[in-house]
C-alpha cells in the first residue's frame, strides 16, 4: 500500500518533495511511538523472567549465561503443586497453590456477577432505553468505572462485609465472620467490572445493523426475541471481548482485592474465609522487610511472571475468539 502521492499538476515539485519528507519524518515518530509499546512489553517479560529464573535456579539468566552456577531452589513441582505458601517464614514453604486458588476463586465469582448483570445492563441500554435514558446511565456507569480501586476496597471493609455478609452469615450460617472474606472480594470486584461489560457490550449491540432488526420485527419478532436472538448473537465477539476484559482485570486487580479478601494464603470452600490472591502477596511482599536478592524477594517475581502470563493467555484468547466470530456488515 502506497502513503506516498505524486505531485499534481498545480503543485511544484519542491513542495512536493517537503510534503513528501514531512510525511515520512510523521510515519517514523508514529512508528516510534508504537515501538515503545512493544519494547515496553518486552522489558517487563524479561526483568520478571530474568529474576523469576533467580527464584528457581538461584542464579539469573544473564548470570547463567555468563558462566554461573546452577542449582534448583524450588522446583516448579513444588511451585505448582504445593498447598503452603509461606516463603518468608521460619519454615519456608514455596507450594504457589492457595495464592493461585484465590486468584481464581475472586475471579470466577466476579464473573458471575459482572457478566449476568453487565450483560443485562447493556440490552437494556442499546434495545430498551430512550434516548434520554441512555444520554443519563452510560455516563453513570463509566463514572462508576473511573472510581479508584482502592476505595472499592474500603467500600467492602465498610459496607459489604459487616452489613451485608456479616449479618447473612451470621443468621443463616451462625458464622462469624472478620474483617476479610472471599465473598467480599468476589462482589466488590465484580461490582467494579460491571462498567467494562456493559459499555463495551452496548457499543457491540450497538453497531448491529439496524437492518437486522427490522426484518426480524416484519417476521413478528418482540423485542426480547430481537434483542436475545439476532442482537446478542450478531454482536458476540464484541460482548464476549467485554467478559475477557473483566476477566482480566479481575485477575490483575491488587488494591480493592486486598482490602476485601485479606492476606491467608489458604484453600477453602467456605465463601466466608479469608484467602490471598497473587496480587495481595505481591503487595505484602513489596512492603516487607526481605533482603533483595534472596529467594524470599526473588518470589515477587515468579507470582509476577505467572500472573502476567495468566493475563497474556487471556488476551490471546480474546484476539482469537474475536478473529474467529467477528461479523462484518456493509
Amino acid at each position: 500500500m502506497r502513503t506516498e502521492t505524486d505531485s499534481g499538476p498545480g503543485i511544484t515539485g519542491g513542495v512536493a518533495r517537503d510534503d513528501i519528507e514531512s510525511n515520512r519524518r510523521i510515519r517514523r515518530v508514529l512508528f516510534g511511538c508504537a515501538s515503545i509499546t512493544v519494547l515496553t512489553t518486552l522489558a517487563i517479560f524479561f526483568v520478571l523472567f530474568d529474576n523469576a529464573a533467580s527464584y528457581f535456579f538461584g542464579a539469573r539468566i544473564t548470570e547463567i549465561l555468563t558462566g554461573a552456577s546452577v542449582e534448583q531452589l524450588v522446583t516448579f513441582t513444588e511451585f505448582f503443586t504445593g498447598t503452603r505458601w509461606a516463603p518468608t517464614h521460619a519454615t519456608p514453604a514455596h507450594g504457589a497453590l492457595p495464592i493461585i486458588f484465590g486468584t481464581l476463586a475472586i475471579t470466577v465469582g466476579a464473573a458471575f456477577v459482572s457478566i449476568p448483570i453487565g450483560t443485562a445492563t447493556a440490552i437494556y441500554l442499546s434495545e430498551y432505553a430512550s434516548p434520554e435514558v441512555r444520554a443519563k446511565l452510560k455516563p453513570t456507569l463509566e463514572i462508576l468505572a473511573g472510581i479508584p480501586t482502592i476505595v472499592y476496597g474500603y467500600f467492602a471493609i465498610a459496607f459489604i462485609n459487616p452489613v451485608i455478609l456479616g449479618p447473612i452469615a451470621s443468621r443463616l450460617f451462625g458464622i462469624n465472620i472478620g474483617r476479610y472474606s472471599m465473598l467480599s472480594g468476589m462482589l466488590v470486584v465484580g461490582i467494579m467490572t460491571i462498567p467494562m461489560v456493559s459499555s463495551i457490550s452496548e457499543d457491540a449491540m450497538s453497531a448491529v445493523p439496524d437492518e437486522l432488526r427490522n426484518g426480524a420485527y416484519a417476521l413478528g419478532a418482540t423485542k426480547y426475541d430481537v434483542s436475545t436472538r439476532i442482537v446478542l448473537p450478531a454482536s458476540i465477539s464484541g460482548v464476549f471481548a467485554s467478559y475477557i476484559l473483566a476477566v482480566s482485570r479481575a485477575i490483575g486487580e491488587t488494591m480493592a482485592v486486598t482490602l476485601a479478601a485479606g492476606f491467608n494464603a489458604n484453600i477453602t470452600a467456605n465463601p466466608f474465609d479469608e484467602v490471598m490472591t497473587m496480587t495481595a502477596y505481591m503487595v505484602s511482599q513489596a512492603r516487607g522487610t526481605s533482603a533483595v536478592g534472596t529467594v524470599e524477594y526473588q518470589s515477587l517475581f515468579a507470582v509476577g511472571l505467572l500472573l502476567f502470563l495468566m493475563t497474556l493467555s487471556m488476551n490471546l484468547l480474546n484476539d482469537r475468539f474475536k478473529r474467529r466470530f467477528q461479523e462484518e456488515y456493509r
